[in-house]
This record gives C-alpha cells, structure tokens and sequence, in this order.
C-alpha cells in the first residue's frame, strides 16, 4: 500500500474518531470541541480576517528572525569551523545554549527589550541561531582533507580556497542547518507570541485559550502544525534531497 493512501486512510479513521465520539460525548465539549465546532472557528476566523493578520504577522516576524539566524549562524558556524580555539571556547558555549528551551529567553528579552516586536523577534533568531551555527560548523569539519590538498596545489588558499571549496563541500550540511533552524525558529515564534500583545498566531492562542475558546485553541494548533509540514515536507526536504543528489551522498 502507497505512503499516501496509508496516511489518508490514518488521518480518515482519526476525523471520524473525533467527531463521532463528539456527538456521543465521549468526552466534555468544553474540554475538547468537535471537528465541526473548531472548522466553524476557523472559518469565522478567516472570514472576519483574524486569523489572517495573526499569519501576516506572524510571518512578518518569523522572515526577520529567521534570515538574521541564518545569517548570525552561519558566521558563526564559519568562526567555530575555521578556528581551533574559537571551537574550544565559544564552541562549548553554543552547544550549552542549543539546549536552552527558547521560551527560557522570554524573560530576559522582556527585560531587554519590554513586552513588544523585539522580544519576539528576538527569542526567534536564538531559536534558529544556535543549530544553524552548529550544522555549518560540522559541514566545514567534514570537507574531506582530498579536496583541500587538491585545491592547494593548484595554487587556492586563504579566501579563494574557502569560497571555492570549502564552504561548496559544507552546502549539504548548510541546507540541513536550514531546515532545523526553521523547525526551531518557528517554534521559538509561537512561544514568544504567547506572552505577545499581538497580533499573531500564538497571541491568539493565549487569547483563545483565556476566554475558554477551546475550538480556536484547536484550531490554531491544527493550523500551526500545518504550515509547519507544509513547509518542511514542501520546501525544506525537496531542497534537501536535490542537494544530497547533486553532491553524491545518497545511500
């Protein structure tokens, strides 16, 4: 049987699950609201538009927090890669902070930065930063010594060996850094949102959540972990696998 004739048959059998033992009240709608109430939700979401400023917004956030990661990751990554020391001392640090839940963050970038888009944003980029400086840091490690020999005798060093060996060969190891500083940076998003005074998808969450909505609660989980496949399935995992075809790595 196909992966996707599986996954629909799955996802088929948890609907009618949800919703029939709704209409039987298995369990307290209160508590956990059919399918049909929280598909009611969500169109009444995207009809007044709410829902679509909190995914402006939250978008909005996420492209700034996650290009500066990217960014700050990567030059970090490079540091950690290229210098010995650096990896011994700054290195051990990164892969303390790695491990820090980013809503621990929350708190001091308050206090940095009071109760707005800056803590946000701010509490993004850690989320991204740390495993994207780590996968760009292994990718340099990992260039085979074959390549360099080979490029340093035909005369490349310094920059130009970097530029055209170096950092091509960690490409594969980039684009992974990617795709996990994306999952974390979009996670780090919605925690930050939480304590947000919105707009935005994990402001309304906290929102819904206080009013007792427990059928925009569901819907906004349900729309989270959707952009959340979509975009690693859709985006991400293509890129990852052209990548591993084109540099030969596949199993």
């Amino acid at each position: 049987m196909q992966t996707a004739i599986k996954r629909i048959i799955f996802f088929a059998a948890i609907i009618a699950f949800w919703e029939i033992g709704s209409r039987l009240e298995l369990w307290h709608p209160l508590i956990f609201p059919s399918l049909s109430s929280v598909f009611s939700a969500l169109v009444e979401g995207f009809q007044d538009k709410t829902l679509i400023y909190d995914l402006i917004a939250s978008f909005k956030r996420l492209a700034v927090g996650l290009t500066i990661s990217l960014i700050i990751g990567t030059l970090i990554g490079i540091l950690l890669g290229k210098s010995k020391t650096a990896d011994e001392t700054l290195g051990a640090v990164i892969l303390a902070l790695q491990s820090v839940p980013s809503i621990v963050w929350l708190p001091l970038a308050i206090m940095w930065f009071g109760l707005n888009e800056k803590a946000v944003i701010f509490v993004t980029i850690l989320g991204g930063t740390f495993v994207m400086a780590l996968n760009m840091r292994t990718g340099i490690k990992n260039v085979s010594p074959l390549y360099i020999k080979a490029a340093q005798t035909m005369g490349a060093t310094g920059i130009d060996l970097f530029t055209r060996v170096i950092f091509p060969a960690s490409i594969p190891y980039v684009v992974t850094g990617s795709r996990l500083a994306w999952a974390f940076a979009w996670r780090a998003l919605m925690a930050g949102e939480l304590l947000s005074t919105g707009p935005g998808l994990g402001y309304t969450l906290r929102y819904a959540s206080d009013f007792g909505r427990m059928d925009i609660v569901i819907g906004v989980m349900i729309i989270i972990g959707a952009i959340g496949m979509i975009v690693d399935q859709f985006i991400f995992q293509r890129i990852e696998k052209s990548v591993i075809k084109k540099w030969g790595l596949e199993s």
